[in-house]
This record gives C-alpha cells, structure tokens and sequence, in this order.
C-alpha cells in the first residue's frame, strides 16, 4: 500500500462525489489529520474519522482505492472517554467543495482525543499538536476535565488522568510522572 496524504484522500473523495452525487463531510483524526496540522513526516495509510450520513457506500469506495477506513458517525462514543461537549462546534474546515467538506478537529479537542487511547504513538502525537498550537497544559486539562464529566464513570478514567498527566508534565518539560 503506498501512504495516504490529505491531497490524495481530497481527490479520492471529490471522485466519490462525483460518480454517486452523495456528499461528504467527514471529520478527520488520526494521521491525515496530523499531516493536515503540519506533520508532514508523518506516514499513514489509512482514513481516521467522523462522517456525516451514510458510511458503508464511501467506506467500500476507499476499500476498491486499497485506502482502509476505520469511519464511524459518533468518534465521541470510539471511547469510555468522551469527547470534550461541543468538539463538532470547534472544528475547521480544511477542504471544501461542492458537496464535499473535510474537517479537522480544534487542536485541543485532537490532543483529546488522542490521549483517550493513550499509546506512546498519541501521547507524540498529542505532544506535537499541542507544541505546535501553543496550547498550555492548563488548557489540555480544562479539555480534559470537560471530556470527563461527560463521560460514563468507569476506572479507564483513571488511566485517562494518568496519560494527561503525563502529557501535560512533558508539555512543562518535567521528567516524566512514574506510576
């Protein structure tokens, strides 16, 4: 497979478009989205996000293109760990076209969103967003804490916590918080 980049995905859907007269609007996550925020580097090859109306007929479009798609149309409920309230509301546009509207996440609510997974690869990617959009960690934990009261209560809570933490400590440029 050879990699994805946001030019060759806008493409791809101004296609789709084009051949079914079904728009698009999807709001992308994941490693489009971080090409999108200036991580050029960053190899992905895959489509990450949130799609407005009917899913199945686009995600078999990307599939017959050799583009996986993990594509939902609530990427709050993708986790235990809500989204923060309102992150539809922050988003930007960053392609548009009749019938066509591609979406990134505030860089805040994209921080989230990947904290609520929690791996090494998100908390870099967490850490290069939020450096690169000057976002505080006092902002990173107000998200946060909107992102918790929103949720169901559950212990992954707990390990939310401990990841932005650990976020916000590397983001102060503190050692790292040790379990």
């Amino acid at each position: 497979m050879s990699r994805l980049t946001t030019e060759r995905l806008s493409k791809l859907l101004e296609e789709y478009v084009r051949q079914t007269g079904v728009s698009v609007d999807l709001l992308l996550v994941g490693g489009l989205a971080l090409q999108a925020y200036g991580y050029a580097d960053r190899a992905t090859q895959d489509v990450d996000g949130e799609v407005t109306g009917d899913l199945e007929p686009l995600v078999e479009f990307l599939r017959q293109h050799n583009i996986p798609a993990d594509l939902g149309e609530n990427m709050s409920g993708w986790s235990v760990i809500a989204m923060p309230p309102g992150y539809r509301d922050r988003t930007s546009v960053m392609y548009e076209q009749p019938g066509l509207r591609v979406r990134l996440l505030h860089p805040t609510d994209f921080v989230i969103a990947k904290l609520r997974r929690g791996t090494e690869l998100d908390l870099e990617d967490a850490e290069y967003v939020a450096r690169r959009f000057d976002l505080t960690p006092e902002a990173v934990q107000a998200a946060a804490a909107a992102a918790l009261m929103a949720s169901p209560k559950d212990t992954a809570l707990f390990l939310f916590r401990k990841t932005v933490e650990i976020l916000c400590a590397r983001l102060v440029g503190q050692p790292r918080v040790s379990s």
